[in-house]
């Protein structure tokens, strides 16, 4: 069983960091301030995938992604540096998610995700059949384990970045991957 567990670590690593690959690795020249406009010409696509893959909806994921460009507008002032405003966009992408699935169950309007029409044609145009069983897996996962797995394979985040995303503690995180991972196994195999 643990060799299983491994092997599907393994695929959600691949699919994921497959997903961040075409995406680019915008990456900060920290020898220039940053404007928010750097910011968001940097990050938006990326912040937009990564709310994708937490809300399976691209018009929902870019309404997310924009209430966290103007949380981090209203907040500019305050930030440290580049590298805060990007943990801050982060967060705000991971909590403008939960809230929207929390609305989703309340409203009791989720449907499942039609997996065609969840993301952009080119996106699985671009995922091998192993990979897109991978994001259909994930899309069933309960929205915290979908969380911690998204942000760890596809954000490259470590387990103290996870918790920070998400308010959670390493454990919880180390915990939820663990169990995320065996959901997985156990889904793509039945």
């Amino acid at each position: 069983m643990a060799g299983d567990s491994r092997g599907v670590e393994r695929s959600v690593e691949q699919t994921l960091g497959h997903l961040r690959t075409l995406d680019g690795a915008a990456v900060a020249d920290s020898s220039q301030p940053l404007t928010l406009e750097d910011l968001y010409r940097q990050q938006r696509m990326r912040m937009v995938r990564l709310a994708i893959l937490l809300v399976d909806d691209p018009a929902t994921a870019e309404d997310v992604v924009q209430e966290a460009f103007t949380g981090l507008y209203r907040n500019w002032s305050g930030l440290r540096d580049a590298r805060a405003a990007i943990g801050y966009l982060r967060t705000a992408v991971v909590n403008g998610s939960r809230s929207v699935l929390r609305r989703r169950k309340t409203a009791r309007e989720y449907q499942p995700p039609h997996q065609a029409d969840a993301r952009s044609a080119e996106s699985l145009a671009m995922l091998s059949a192993e990979h897109q069983a991978v994001v259909a897996a994930l899309s069933k996962l309960p929205p915290r384990q979908r969380e911690v797995l998204v942000l760890r394979y596809y954000g490259n985040l470590s387990e103290a970045e996870i918790a920070e995303a998400t308010g959670v503690s390493r454990g919880t995180v180390k915990s939820t991957a663990s169990r995320a991972l065996d959901a997985l196994q156990k889904l793509m195999s039945g």
